[in-house]
């Protein structure tokens, strides 16, 4: 990532449902508006993403001040203490949607078969590339294409590629992409003749395709070794409580391999290597997001509490304050059941900040009757940043 959006994208690369707390705070006069047919509601708000954990603006303006990646950390996830975490990950690659494996033939390419447990490299007889595939009675087998597919050999398991430590170039219906470690041909399911392409690399070569996706490289190096610590931190616990491989999308981190890597996040990698902070002796749950607009919000785990960000609001964070302008037409094209919007009111906050913190929930009421919506569920629907959010209602025209 190079850009202030990228780090937006980053946000949901660890939003999970969470049993948020402290959303108690009543609803008092001034969280209540009246609302004119033919209005312009201007919502103003705080922050971008859920609020959890690490701002990584707020990790950029903490480095401005002077902080260390360890203090910046220690502030963002508090009553954690420092580890170490090794071993092997393994993600599925989304832009490989096709039910092969195909690569890009290079010196060094070997095939192991996981029914046999043998690696055998793979001929120089100028092929440009090779696949794994599944033939119509459901065995593995490895063919190479040179004016057309050849076969090569069956397999008895299912079929890995790697190439003695170098990338691998992976073909996929968008382009090709080089991925570190291994790349296998994974059935879904026993007896499924469908493959998912998994990719099996070093927890910290993973860490390089994701941390210049998670926050742009080019910050302060103190900021992107926190990224670099809370990224390896999250995907040590998610490969500690999930079954399944990781996956390279927002709904885990953003994972793009070697094309996605830059030396200045390598760097960040290598200076924090193998470092992850712990709960309990454990990895920590260390979501982050863009930016917490003044105060982080309480999690799930007691290291996530709601807490004063002094950090986030440096000039350089245009998502710290904000605010958009919508009709009242688009709220009840979104609610339908509310009829002729007559109404808003925010219900509960979480009490911290301004207007009294984070929406927990909201009524819209309105001629045909009332709707009553989560803050999760307004900022996702409406397209929001945060649930951080107040209202200014003002008649058009």
């Amino acid at each position: 990532m190079r850009t202030s959006r990228a780090v937006h994208v980053g946000v949901l690369a660890c939003v999970v449902p969470l049993l948020l707390t402290g959303l108690a705070a009543p609803a008092t006069a001034v969280d209540s508006w009246p609302v004119p047919r033919q209005a312009w509601i201007t919502i103003k708000g705080h922050g971008y993403g859920h609020g959890h954990g690490m701002s990584q603006y707020g990790a950029e303006g903490a480095a401005r001040q002077g902080l260390s990646y360890r203090r910046i950390a220690n502030f963002y996830y508090p009553g954690t203490s420092w580890g170490t975490a090794r071993g092997r990950v393994q993600v599925e690659i989304s832009a490989d949607t096709t039910d092969d494996l195909v690569v890009v033939a290079r010196t060094g390419l070997r095939v192991r078969d996981s029914g046999t447990g043998t690696v055998t490299r793979l001929p120089d007889n100028g092929a440009t590339r090779w696949r794994i595939m599944v033939d119509p009675a459901g065995q593995d087998r490895v063919t190479y294409l040179t004016d057309r597919w050849r076969a090569w050999r069956g397999l008895e398991g299912e079929g890995t590629f790697s190439a003695g430590g170098a990338p691998i170039a992976l073909v996929t219906p968008s382009g090709v992409r080089r991925y570190r470690g291994r790349l296998s041909a994974v059935a879904p399911g026993a007896g499924s003749q469908a493959r998912d392409t998994i990719n099996r690399l070093s927890l910290d070569h993973y860490l390089k395709g994701v941390v210049p996706l998670e926050m742009p490289a080019s910050w302060s190096p103190a900021a992107v070794q926190a990224q670099a610590v809370a990224a390896r931190t999250y995907a040590a616990y998610e490969r500690a409580h999930r079954t399944s491989p990781l996956c390279d999308t927002t709904s885990c981190q953003v994972y793009g391999g070697v094309d996605a890597e830059h030396p200045a996040s390598n760097a960040a990698v290598a200076a924090t290597a193998h470092e992850v902070l712990l709960h309990r002796g454990e990895p920590a749950f260390t979501q982050f997001a863009s930016s917490s607009g003044g105060w982080t919000a309480a999690g799930s785990v007691p290291y996530l509490p709601a807490q004063r960000d002094p950090y986030d609001g440096w000039a350089g964070n245009p998502v710290h304050s904000w605010s958009v302008r919508v009709s009242d037409a688009l709220l009840e094209s979104r609610w339908p059941a509310v009829g002729n919007l007559t109404r808003i009111v925010v219900d509960a906050r979480d009490g911290n900040g301004d207007w009294g913190g984070r929406v927990g929930s909201a009524t819209l009421v309105g001629g045909k009757g009332r709707v009553r919506v989560s803050g999760d569920t307004l900022r996702s629907v409406l397209g929001l940043r945060s649930t951080w959010v107040t209202f200014v209602v003002r008649k058009r025209g």
